[in-house]
Parts: C-alpha cells; sequence; structure tokens
C-alpha cells in the first residue's frame, strides 16, 4: 500500500507484525491482573499521580485505575466493564481467559493455522460451551437461602472482606430477601451501600429504607414524618447574589434597606411556593440559606441540603417524585410519597432515613471500617455479593466454582474437536485448553503444584465428579457444589461470550494505522516492558505505574 496516502508521522504496522504487537499487548493485560484470582490472590497498590492510593484485588478497578493506551489493550478493559455491568463480578476470569485464548492462537499461527480458521473454531467453542455450562447448572430460588449466602460468600472470596463474608453474605441474602417484589424479582440498584468510617466490617448493618448520609437543617425541624410528601430540589433556595460585573447606584440608606427587602421577597416568594405544594419534606441538592431554613422550619417542614446527585435519583426512583430544576416548576403534582422519613443517629452519626416507599421497597446497607480504603474494598466485595445473589435469582441457575466448571468444559469441548476434524479442530482443542488457565491459575497463587492439580482434577472429572474443584487447603479436588462454593451462570457464561469477542476481534486485525501524535502504539522497548508485566511490578505504557 503506498505510503502517501496517509498524513505524514501516520504509523503503519501489518500482517504478522501487527497481529503480534495486538497479541502481546492483550496477553500482557492478562498477566497483570492474574495473581489476583481466587481465595489466595493478591492485592495491587495503585498510586495516582496525585498520590491517592487505591488497594484491591478487583480486576475492573486495577483496569481503570491503570489508565491503559494500547488500543487492543483498551479492548480487555472493555471486557472487564462488561463482565462488571453484565454480571457484577468474573472481571478477573474474563481477562485471563481472552489472554489465554490469544497465546493458544499465537502458537497455533506459529504453526501456519489461518486465523480465519481459528476464529471460526472458536466460535463453534464458544457455541457449545454456553450449552455445556447450562447443561451442568443447577437451580435456585429465592428462598433457597443456605445457596444464596453461598454464592455471595464465593464472590466475595480473596477481596477485603473476605475474614467476615459469613456475617456479610447474610446480611447481603436479608438485604435481597427484604427488596424482593411479590413476584420474588429483585433488583441490585434497589440495595442501596452506604460507608461509614469507624468501628469494623462485623459491625455493618441493614436498614430498611434509604439511607442518607446527612442531618437535618435546623433542629427545630420534626425528626420524624410520617405520610411523607416529598420534594427533589435541584435549584438553590437561597439568594444569588449580585453579578461579579453588574453595578448598583445607591445615593441614600433607605435605597440599601429596600434591596435588602426585594432580596427576602424574591426569596419568600419561593419558599412560599415549596410551601404551597403540601411538601413536608424537602430535599435539595444545592444550597438553602438560613433565611429559607427558618421559614421551612417554622412551616413544619423537614428539609436536607447538598445531596449528592445519586442519592436524588435514588429517591426520585423509590419515592416517585420529580426532580424539579426550576422554582417555577414546583407543584404538588411532582411529589413523592413515603411512609416516614426519620432524622436519626446509626452508630452515632446523623443520618436521614426514607423508608416505606411508594414504588419500591428500598433496603441500605451501611458498610463500615476502620479506614477509607477497607471500607472501600469491604464495600466492592459486598456490590459483587449483592449483585451475584441477584443475577442468580433472575436466571434462576447457577454452577460450580473453584475451576470446575473450566475443567468440565475443557473436558468436553476437547471431544467436540475430535468430531469436527481438520485444522478447526485445533482451534476447538486450542479452546478447550484455554479453559485450565482457570484451575491452573488458582493453583498457582495457592503455591500448589499446577500440574499435579490439573492432573487430580481431570482424573475425578472422568470418574463423573463434574463438580469437583481445587481445594486450596487440602490441595485435593472436592465437590465445589457440596463445599458451597458457587458461582451465578451468567457469571461464566458472560465471561466465556466476553472473552471469546475479544479474542476474535483482535485475531481478526490484519493492519494497524496509527494516526500522527495519537500515542496509540507502543515502541519496542514498551512492547518488551509489557511483556514482562504482571506479578508484583511492572507498569503498562502511558499509564499509571503498578506498585
Amino acid at each position: 500500500m503506498n505510503a502517501n496516502m496517509y498524513q505524514e508521522g501516520t504509523e503503519e504496522t501489518r500482517d504478522y507484525d501487527a497481529l503480534s504487537r495486538n497479541i502481546a499487548a492483550g496477553k500482557a493485560v492478562a498477566k497483570a491482573i492474574r495473581t489476583t484470582l481466587g481465595p489466595q490472590g493478591m492485592d495491587k497498590m495503585l498510586v495516582d499521580s496525585m498520590g491517592d492510593v487505591v488497594i484491591t484485588n478487583d480486576g475492573l478497578t486495577i483496569l481503570e485505575e491503570m489508565q491503559i493506551e494500547h488500543p487492543a489493550a483498551r479492548m480487555m478493559v472493555e471486557i472487564a466493564r462488561t463482565q462488571d455491568k453484565e454480571a457484577g463480578d468474573g472481571t478477573t476470569t474474563a481477562v485471563i481467559l481472552a489472554g489465554e485464548l490469544l497465546k493458544m492462537a499465537e502458537d497455533l499461527i506459529d504453526q501456519d493455522v489461518h486465523p480465519t480458521t481459528i476464529v471460526e473454531g472458536y466460535r463453534i467453542a464458544r457455541k457449545r460451551a454456553e450449552e455445556i455450562l447450562i447443561e451442568t447448572s443447577f437451580e435456585v430460588n429465592l428462598g433457597d437461602t443456605q445457596i444464596l449466602k453461598n454464592i455471595a460468600e464465593t464472590a466475595m472470596t480473596g477481596k477485603g472482606a473476605e475474614t467476615v463474608k459469613e456475617r456479610l453474605s447474610s446480611l447481603i441474602v436479608e438485604a435481597v430477601e427484604m427488596s424482593a417484589d411479590d413476584q420474588g424479582k429483585v433488583d441490585a440498584g434497589d440495595i442501596k451501600i452506604e460507608k461509614m468510617i469507624g468501628g469494623s466490617a462485623e459491625d455493618s448493618m441493614i436498614i430498611r429504607g434509604i439511607v442518607i448520609d446527612k442531618e437535618r437543617l435546623h433542629p427545630t425541624m420534626p425528626d420524624t414524618v410520617a405520610d411523607a410528601k416529598i420534594l427533589l430540589l435541584n435549584v438553590a433556595i437561597e439568594f444569588k447574589g449580585i453579578e461579579t460585573d453588574a453595578e448598583i447606584s445607591i445615593t441614600n440608606p433607605d435605597q440599601i434597606q429596600a434591596f435588602v427587602e426585594k432580596e427576602e421577597e424574591i426569596e419568600k416568594a419561593l419558599v412560599d411556593r415549596i410551601i404551597g405544594s403540601g411538601a413536608n419534606v424537602v430535599f435539595c441538592q444545592k444550597g438553602i440559606d438560613e433565611f429559607a431554613e427558618h421559614h421551612l422550619a417554622k412551616a413544619g417542614i423537614l428539609a436536607v441540603r447538598r445531596l449528592k446527585k445519586s442519592d436524588m435519583e435514588k429517591l426520585s426512583e423509590m419515592t416517585g417524585a420529580t426532580i424539579i430544576s426550576s422554582p417555577d416548576a414546583i407543584s404538588g403534582a411532582d411529589l413523592g410519597f413515603a411512609g416516614k422519613v426519620e432524622a436519626k443517629k446509626l452508630s452515632g452519626k446523623d443520618m436521614i432515613v426514607v423508608s416505606e416507599c411508594k414504588d419500591k421497597e428500598a433496603v441500605s446497607l451501611i458498610m463500615k471500617g476502620g479506614s477509607p480504603h477497607t471500607v472501600d474494598e469491604t464495600i466492592r466485595a459486598v456490590e459483587d455479593g449483592v449483585f451475584g445473589v441477584c443475577v442468580a435469582l433472575e436466571d434462576n441457575r447457577f454452577v460450580a466454582g473453584g475451576g470446575a466448571s473450566e475443567i468440565e468444559l475443557s473436558r468436553r469441548l476437547r471431544k467436540v474437536g475430535s468430531d469436527v476434524g481438520g485444522r478447526t479442530q485445533l482451534a476447538i482443542e486450542a479452546y478447550a485448553d484455554a479453559f485450565l488457565t482457570v484451575p491452573r491459575t488458582l493453583a498457582e497463587n495457592a503455591g500448589l503444584d499446577q500440574i499435579e492439580m490439573l492432573a487430580l482434577l481431570r482424573a475425578a472429572h472422568e470418574q463423573e465428579g463434574r463438580t469437583n474443584g481445587i481445594d486450596l487447603e487440602s490441595a485435593t479436588p472436592i465437590d465445589m457444589k457440596e463445599a458451597g462454593v458457587i458461582e451465578p451462570l451468567r457469571v461464566k457464561m458472560q465471561a466465556i461470550s466476553s472473552a471469546t469477542e475479544a479474542a476474535t476481534m483482535i485475531l481478526r486485525i490484519d493492519e494497524i494505522i496509527a494516526a500522527s501524535g495519537a500515542g496509540g502504539m507502543p515502541s519496542e522497548e514498551e512492547m518488551a516492558a509489557m511483556q514482562a508485566m504482571g506479578g508484583m511490578g511492572g507498569g503498562m505504557p502511558g499509564g499509571m505505574p503498578m506498585m
């Protein structure tokens, strides 16, 4: 191709070089988070340019904090984002599976198997793998409390909440059961997670209602409002002041008094409009000044100011209130309703609790911890647990964890390959072998012999032990379903789907055209660094270093 087609400085990489670079980038991302997988996975400390620290082993959090720039590597980050959005857990599994699929493909390409043939084999294998997962899954319903607790515990295993996962799993399942509707349907968004610094994760609690980390504006305002009529405002209830370039000409003291009275008149009209709407509770995303505070308290209205946008949206969803952005739009028709709004102390801290909502039953989990870092990691673990339980109930299916599903998939997919034959068989068998990276990594991160563990697991599955996985303490295969190490079916299904799509997309790229100044193509030195990245060190070109 004529290089003159492109702008000056445009970089073009073709054929094997392009494919090799993209595969290397994908494998490097997988290697970077590989050591975080499983109960014995390690954490990463991520320090940004401002010195802020994040300590986590959550795959998506790590990849987002790394600020990856390489185009193919960013596809791997998108895998994690999609996995988190659709299944809530399994981000690390999805990424390392994609990395292994690329590694297997690279070996086949070295054997002169064309990428198109590999892609075709991967697609056949993916379809069969999803069928096998459904065949080997088990049913779960809302009343299966112990199974749901096991799902939550498995999602939290290896994260910062490991030591209190039994306590937290009980809270999660209780919250899910409380928020379920009459048909037994549950939405993870109905469960609000609030953090509180102090105490320990063991002191975490569940509150029926929406907890707002704010206090009422004035002590004379009611601390409890029954049959609450709720007004949500995204407009300040205060005098805005004069524009900086405005000029006011005052020639005598009476004009000053008139000016002040006019200010109060404008603000009083706004307060009267609020009172006239019939609202007895006001949540404002912006400020409320002392003048408005006094008149609202005098009218017996409970008011709260400077709420987070997410809290306003949650209140709107649960109470049916419309968020008002203009003073002229305030009316009784936009009010929301709740059975009770209370200003109360939770663990010594003033908060607002909105309960008995009109449209849905809201539930809040208060996560506690001794430092912001520990609380944040606990919240990430609990979010995985909540989402895992909800998607398991939505699909009514779960599968065995601990590498059991991956071993079974690998074993049965190899038989599919032998039925297909030809070069496509090589791709299907490579796809089957890629699943072994999960039990292999679990064993490696626990300090066990990978080869020995894979041999034991294969033997167990050949003897109809399809739910056998790695017991990392005894270093022997055990029944993961009986041991309570189980995961939602969707976590595995989504991981397979996302990993396969990313791998096949990368394999189909035979040319990279990087515009001048795009910064997308790493140098040879950066590529070498990416290849060496992983474990407790290394970094991604253009991104934040990993400590």
